[in-house]
C-alpha cells in the first residue's frame, strides 16, 4: 500500500480543517473608489456622481464590486487558509450594492480541502452592518508551501 503524501507540507499555517471560519470587516472609504478606478479604469458614474446615485435602485453612491470583495483576497491571504494562498477560481453572486462609509464583513468558510494538494474549496460571503448579505458564492484557493523558501 502506498503513502499518502501530505501536500501541506511547508504551508506556513498548516493544514486547514473543514469547518473552520475566519473573518475580517472594513469600512468603505471614498478613498477605496479613487484606488480602484487608478488600477482598473472603472469611472462608472454610479461611483462618483452622487446626484445620480441617488436617482438610481441604489439610492447611494456604492463601491466598485471589487472593492467589496477584495476584503476576501485579504482573508485568503492572512487568515485561513493564509500566508501563499491564490485564488484558482472563484464564483460570486451580487446580492447588495455596498455604499461609501459602510461597514462590511468577509467571511471564508472551509467547506472542502485536499489533503494532498494544498487546495481548498471555499464557501465564502460579504454582509454589511446590519447582516444583509451583498456577496455570496464559493471559491477554490492554492497555498503554496512557504517554509524553507
Amino acid at each position: 500500500m502506498s503513502e499518502i503524501k501530505d501536500g501541506w507540507k511547508g504551508v506556513i499555517k498548516g493544514r486547514p480543517e473543514a469547518g473552520q471560519v475566519a473573518e475580517r470587516s472594513r469600512m468603505t472609504k471614498m478613498e477605496d473608489i479613487h484606488a480602484f478606478t487608478e488600477m482598473t479604469g472603472d469611472r462608472n458614474p454610479v461611483h462618483y456622481d452622487e446626484e445620480l446615485a441617488k436617482k438610481t435602485p441604489f439610492g447611494k453612491l456604492i463601491v466598485q464590486g471589487g472593492v467589496t470583495t477584495g476584503i476576501l483576497n485579504a482573508i485568503v491571504a492572512e487568515d485561513l487558509p493564509g500566508p501563499g494562498t491564490v485564488f484558482l477560481n472563484t464564483n460570486l453572486d451580487f446580492k447588495k450594492a455596498v455604499g461609501v462609509g459602510e461597514v462590511i464583513t468577509g467571511q471564508v468558510e472551509i467547506e472542502s480541502l485536499r489533503h494532498d494538494k494544498p487546495i481548498c474549496k471555499l464557501k465564502v460571503r460579504i454582509t454589511d452592518s446590519v447582516g444583509d448579505v451583498c456577496v455570496e458564492g464559493v471559491a477554490t484557493t492554492f497555498t503554496m508551501p512557504l517554509e524553507g523558501l
